[in-house]
């Protein structure tokens, strides 16, 4: 098997995960206290692996200029496009709607909001995609971390969202729509992860891998730890180490 094929199929089991929380998220009434849970633990992993797998790593290959640039360059990208879409609806794509402050606006009362949370979600999962078929270009063998993280994260992430979007109104065909495209994105992304910036020297490779772990990163910040600690119960930091330990043992197995 070609490593560009080996890519993409490990972007799509990555991205597919957003379905698996989505049919759950969309199909059965999951009690806060639960997506909270999974929200907090899938957020540790992904901060584990952005400190071991991507920042770690980026260092390790370019230095600390381009890592910490690089970081900086990604987290700032992230949040002016979190900017743009949240003046468009898509502020609280990430939010099961558990509170009537944070639930997301229907197409009825924003228009173009439908559209804004697809590219929300799209900006949320490609740079984590991305750096699935960055990982390729180390020895030629995927980052199962990276892939374990991405995919664990991905599912309460799905829940999160399509439990949410249940609630401002949205069909099923919606719904499954946007995590079905973003897992077909998720595969594409892997592949131009690979394919496109294996051609460049390594302190560059190193660049793009630090700026999809400050977009993942700010991503944590701006999505997910909101949704996790709202209305949570006193062991959610708890569960938020044991995700990062979880994630860290991985990546040092």
């Amino acid at each position: 098997m070609t490593e560009v094929v080996q890519a993409g199929l490990w972007g799509l089991v990555a991205g597919s995960a957003l379905l698996v929380g989505a049919v759950v998220g969309f199909g059965a009434r999951v009690p806060q206290k639960v997506i909270a849970t999974v929200m907090a633990f899938g957020a540790g992993v992904l901060l584990s692996a952005v400190s071991f797998e991507l920042v770690g790593e980026a260092y390790e290959q370019g230095g600390l200029a381009p890592a910490a640039i690089g970081t900086l360059a990604g987290a700032v990208l992230y949040t002016a496009g979190n900017v743009w879409l949240a003046r468009r609806g898509a502020r609280h794509r990430k939010r099961s709607g558990h509170h009537e402050s944070q639930l997301q606006p229907s197409e009825e009362q924003q228009n173009g909001s439908g559209l804004a949370l697809a590219f929300g979600a799209l900006l949320d999962g490609v740079p984590e995609s991305a750096v699935i078929g960055v990982s390729l270009l180390d020895g030629g063998a995927v980052s199962l971390v990276t892939v374990a993280a991405v995919f664990i994260s991905n599912v309460p992430e799905g829940l999160s969202s399509s439990a949410g979007m249940k609630k401002a109104g949205r069909g099923k065909a919606y719904v499954f729509g946007v995590w079905g495209a973003i897992a077909a994105a998720s595969t594409v992304s892997a592949v131009l992860g690979y394919t496109v910036v294996g051609g460049f020297s390594p302190a560059v490779i190193a660049g793009v891998t630090a700026v999809a772990a400050g977009a993942i990163l700010a991503m944590i910040a701006d999505t997910m730890i909101p949704e996790a600690f709202q209305d949570a119960h006193l062991a959610i930091g708890l569960v938020t180490v044991c995700g990062f330990l979880v994630s860290f043992a991985l990546s040092h197995t």
